[in-house]
């Protein structure tokens, strides 16, 4: 009996801080977010990485670079069938448009991939993303980027993360604020599995969804979700990072000038980027759907990028191979400005039009080799100065994603992590913060907002966050507390009534727990029935025994006494709920309120 109790403790104690401790919770949720997205995420690349092989390898006879630390299949490729790509592109579009025309038409309006899904589900949805949904796009996202559609991982898996944090958080009965907060969790799982960088996946995740601003009680699940899924997703595929590049590292001043065009360039190959991307949506598919169907629009989109591909297969897919050849310096200038222009228009075309898939990869790809141009002109006419022009492609990456998608900080902490160090910080920091100024017109992501203000998400927020900072322990008077016996009479309640002036009274039983509570308004209905007085007793009066400890905030106490109806509510000694401390008043709650709201407006005059 005593191994028994021994063992249950701790578990009473963990169920006790669960409930009790938000970083605790956290902590276990983000845990559970993280292993359901980290093995999403490694099945979802080895299913894109097979049907790459199998249908560009094999099937179309393509030979394309892979960066090394993705190059999972190898194998001569088979005789060259370049048909193979529009055929392709053709029959997972048309799929596309009839899987989501008959299934999840309300995802047409989502916005611009899969991380605008999340975004929108974020602000506009109360954090719910349906299963269907998630499944579907994710399916459908792998067969686009296997058929050779110009799109990436990390928009597909940012949703399917926030889905699966959406479901555990209405499995679990999770308030709205909470599921929003998990949902973020699930995204940044998703990312910093995918991109295998845990810390810039999950500070990506949280800042994504505003133009200005960042959800910081997301953080802790957020991390702790990238993590686990970051190490799950490395258990099955290495911990080498997508590139396989030396060490880049800034050490003359002079450079940040040809980081500063950098910015400049980036800033305009992202306003290129993102207006092409919504003039071809648009103007073009989204008036055929409109005439002719969803299905129609997405087919003609993937015919057109894999005809483009066919005669260009460097605009095939994600391009991370591309990419690393140009941060190695084997590819040439001309290269670099055709690809720039390609991957627009390809991006546009299979996106643009309805397919699935994200714009990360291919904005990191055209932002990538904006760098590698300038990186690369440097070195051509100040050699001394640019040294390392294949940083620039690196720095281009951060700083284009940065600009198209008001995201200064976890762009830049990816590339850390992929360099492995902190060698190109300064330029990171300086292209980057330059191109969120020069890039402020424009946005990748249509269901962004500026900040809190502006998140429908936050306006039920912005109504109780005064209770919320305030505590329980600031605003109750610490005093003896008069309890009685369920099994005193009537007579005997009215008595101690009489001696004190409280409104409620704790109910204890024999063993002296608290069971109930009897108001003095319960009380009065019966207690000048001398009748009664004998017969009736505490028990027949009491209601249920509702409780504050010191650290709860006056918001969770105001939803205790909307709900008991109570006058007063006891306040409980942190460790021992049997030790009554003291009683706060209905009226506490709604004077710390006013005084709170009183300050502020006087500290604004």
């Amino acid at each position: 009996m005593n191994l028994l109790r021994f063992l249950l403790n701790p578990w009473r104690e963990f169920k006790r801080s669960y409930k009790h401790i938000s970083s605790v919770r956290w902590l276990v949720l983000g845990v559970l977010v993280g292993i359901a997205s980290g093995l999403t995420a490694a099945a979802f690349f080895g299913a894109i990485e097979l049907g790459k092989y199998l249908i560009q390898v094999k099937l179309a006879g393509l030979s394309l670079p892979a960066p090394k630390g993705e190059h999972l299949f190898h194998g001569e490729p088979g005789p060259a069938r370049y048909w193979v790509i529009p055929i392709a592109t053709t029959s997972v579009a048309l799929l596309t448009g009839w899987l989501v025309q008959r299934f999840i038409p309300e995802s047409e309006h989502a916005g611009t991939d899969g991380t605008d899904a999340m975004i929108k589900a974020f602000h506009q949805q109360g954090g719910v993303i349906k299963r269907r949904a998630a499944a579907i796009k994710g399916i459908t996202s792998i067969f686009t980027i296997i058929s050779g559609g110009s799109a990436g991982r990390e928009g597909p898996i940012s949703q399917m993360g926030a889905g699966i944090g959406s479901y555990l958080a209405t499995k679990f009965k999770l308030t709205a604020k909470e599921r929003r907060i998990l949902l973020l969790s699930g995204a940044a799982g998703g990312l910093g599995a995918i991109f295998r960088a845990p810390l810039g996946g999950a500070l990506t995740a949280i800042e994504v969804i505003y133009k200005e601003d960042f959800e910081a009680e997301a953080i802790l699940p957020s991390v702790l979700s990238s993590v686990v899924a970051y190490s799950l997703f490395t258990f099955f595929y290495g911990t080498n990072p997508i590139f396989s590049i030396p060490r880049f590292h800034f050490s003359d001043p002079r450079e940040l000038l040809f980081y500063t065009i950098l910015a400049l360039a980036c800033a305009g190959t992202g306003w290129l980027y993102v207006r092409s991307f919504y003039f071809i949506k648009y103007s073009v598919f989204w008036k055929i759907k409109e005439r002719a169907g969803l299905m129609w629009a997405t087919g003609l989109g993937g015919l057109l990028m894999g005809i483009l591909g066919m005669y260009y297969p460097q605009l095939l897919s994600g391009g991370y191979g591309w990419l690393e050849q140009a941060i190695l310096g084997q590819v040439t200038i001309g290269f670099m400005l055709a690809m720039i222009i390609g991957k627009t228009m390809a991006t546009s075309l299979t996106i643009g039009s309805g397919m699935s898939g994200g714009m990360f990869a291919p904005a990191l790809f055209v932002g990538g080799m904006t760098g590698g141009l300038v990186g690369h002109l440097g070195h051509d006419y100040y050699p001394d100065i640019v040294t390392q022009p294949g940083g620039y492609v690196l720095v281009g990456m951060a700083a284009f994603f940065a600009g198209v998608a008001n995201a200064p900080i976890g762009p830049l902490i990816m590339v850390t992590e992929l360099t492995q160090g902190y060698g190109l910080l300064a330029p990171l920091m300086l292209a980057s913060a330059l191109c969120i100024v020069l890039g402020r017109s424009f946005s990748l992501y249509e269901n962004q907002v500026d900040s809190k203000f502006d998140s429908p998400a936050h306006v039920v927020d912005s109504t109780i966050n005064i209770l919320e900072e305030l505590k329980v322990e600031d605003f109750f008077q610490q005093r003896p507390v008069v309890s009685v016996w369920e099994g005193q009479s009537l007579k005997e309640f009215t008595d101690t009534i009489a001696e004190t002036n409280q409104l409620l009274f704790p109910v204890q039983n024999r063993d002296n727990v608290f069971v109930g509570a009897v108001t003095l308004a319960h009380a009065r209905e019966v207690m000048f029935e001398s009748a009664v007085y004998e017969l009736a007793n505490v028990h027949d009066m009491m209601s249920e025994h509702v409780y504050l400890r010191p650290d709860y905030d006056l918001y969770s106490a105001l939803l205790k006494f909307v709900a008991s109806d109570y006058p007063q509510i006891p306040v409980v000694d942190m460790e021992d709920s049997s030790r009554i401390l003291g009683l706060i008043n209905r009226e506490d709650v709604f004077r710390a309120y006013a005084k709170t709201i009183r300050d502020i407006h006087e500290d604004h005059l």
